[in-house]
């Protein structure tokens, strides 16, 4: 009916008795129908897990401690009757178990990192202990660790004040009230205290009141303040704490001098500025700045340019070099050629038969006219012409508009023979050019080159 411990009882003894529950009174006489045994129970060991002398531990250690400090100790058993020895170690399934160690023999729990409580105040880990004659039973164990503060951290400002100050501000004034902060626990800094560097001279302007409710007040000392004289006051401030030992710290109060209305509200803080000799405002004088500025800009832009620009490709006159100038249109090619009849300017003896004009599709077939070759070669020019021009009037096949057409037929019969100078280059002329330079000087160069020509000929 309840789990049984070996360790607290081996053996359990019964005794039991047997009845007949139905008995006939006529054989009562021959005794007890019932008998009674006794029945001894031994209880079999069986090798446990070991034990941990408690459920949990709660174990405490302050920031900063060196690695290797102690923590604490846990404590773990083996049931069984053998007793054998215990090894101890963490489970490291999260982060938080590497920043502790434990002896595998005594279970003492060390650090090993140094902490910070202001991080993270609470550790929690699993310690496990496991016999070391059979290292598959293990048991776990939950272990809380807890940081303790250390008064390491000096109170600070709150926050960052923008104190005013009215230049109509009468002495004994408070103008801001101020807190501070600590990173500590309550026990290391509950307790600010206030005052002014005692390390400067005293004040003339303002002074500082602790409150000793963990404020403090900033209280003017004179009467008006001017923003032409000055518009910024600075005012360091000393907070210390009531920790062990007391830590302080020093910040600075930036006070500002402004104008403001009767009911201290304030109007601006923007000082004035004044220039009695120049008699210019602040704009004034960015302005013509501005304007300087801009005048150097364009003067170093012009110069840029000028020195950028590109030299021309023919310095002089006297300069002159060949340019090479490529065009890619290739021509029209046999389109061109075929778009007109090119007969008409060859030379009549050579044409055996008219050709009709190819730039309009004639719509009624004239018939070819053949000239004799020996009329050809009697016929005079202006005939010839009179005659072409008679064919191109009567072709039903030419456009309704007039036509210019050239002939390069030369005639026949001209005393001074072919005008061509195509095969001038061969022949030998015997003209003299001596009277070339009785022309003047202005036909100097041609009668030197003729006279050249003719000398080279000569010789």
């Amino acid at each position: 009916q309840q789990p049984l411990n070996y360790e607290k009882k081996k053996s359990y003894t019964l005794n039991i008795e047997g009845a007949n529950t139905h008995l006939d009174f006529r054989f009562s006489h021959l005794g007890p129908f019932k008998d009674v045994t006794m029945l001894k129970i031994i209880v079999g060991d069986v090798d446990e897990p070991p034990l941990f002398t408690m459920p949990s531990y709660v174990m405490e250690v302050y920031e900063n401690a060196k690695i290797g400090t102690a923590v604490g100790t846990v404590t773990a058993q083996d049931p069984d009757t053998a007793n054998s020895l215990v090894r101890y170690f963490i489970d490291h399934n999260t982060e938080e178990d590497r920043y502790f160690t434990i002896d595998a023999s005594t279970g003492t729990v060390k650090t090993a990192k140094i902490f910070d409580r202001e991080e993270t105040p609470w550790y929690n880990i699993t310690v496990a202990a496991s016999e070391i004659d059979n290292p598959g039973l293990v048991s776990h164990v939950p272990v809380g660790v807890r940081i303790l503060d250390v008064n390491d951290n000096p109170p600070e400002l709150s926050r960052e004040y923008d104190v005013v100050v009215c230049e109509n501000a009468k002495p004994g004034q408070v103008i801001q009230t101020i807190t501070a902060t600590d990173k500590d626990n309550s026990a290391n800094g509950a307790r600010f205290h206030f005052s002014l560097d005692e390390g400067l001279s005293l004040n003339p302007n303002f002074t500082l009141r602790d409150n000793e409710d963990n404020t403090a007040s900033i209280l003017t000392r004179r009467r008006r303040y001017s923003r032409t004289t000055q518009d910024i006051y600075y005012l360091p401030v000393l907070i210390s704490d009531g920790g062990e030992p007391p830590l302080s710290s020093s910040s600075t109060l930036t006070i500002r001098v402004c104008a403001c209305e009767r009911d201290g509200r304030v109007r601006t803080c923007h000082a004035e500025a004044f220039l009695s000799s120049a008699g210019l405002s602040t704009g004034a004088l960015i302005a013509i700045l501005l304007c300087v500025v801009i005048l150097l800009a364009i003067v170093v832009l012009f110069i840029t340019l000028r020195r950028s620009k590109k030299e021309p490709l023919i310095i002089s006159e006297e300069d002159v070099r060949e340019n090479v100038v490529t065009y890619d249109d290739e021509g029209g090619g046999e389109e061109d050629t075929e778009a007109f009849d090119i007969t008409a300017l060859r030379n009549p003896s050579a044409a055996e038969e008219l050709k009709y004009r190819r730039d309009v599709r004639p719509e009624v077939k004239s018939a070819p006219r053949h000239h004799p070759s020996s009329s050809l070669d009697s016929i005079d020019v202006q005939e010839f012409i009179k005659q072409r021009l008679a064919e191109a009037d009567l072709d039903p096949s030419v456009p309704p508009y007039d036509s210019l057409q050239t002939y390069a037929y030369e005639g026949h019969r001209s005393e001074a023979g072919s005008i061509s100078s195509l095969d001038s280059a061969t022949t030998h002329s015997d003209q003299d050019y001596n009277y070339l330079g009785d022309w003047g000087p202005e036909f100097k160069k041609l009668a030197e080159l003729y006279g050249e020509i003719e000398s080279e000929r000569t010789t």
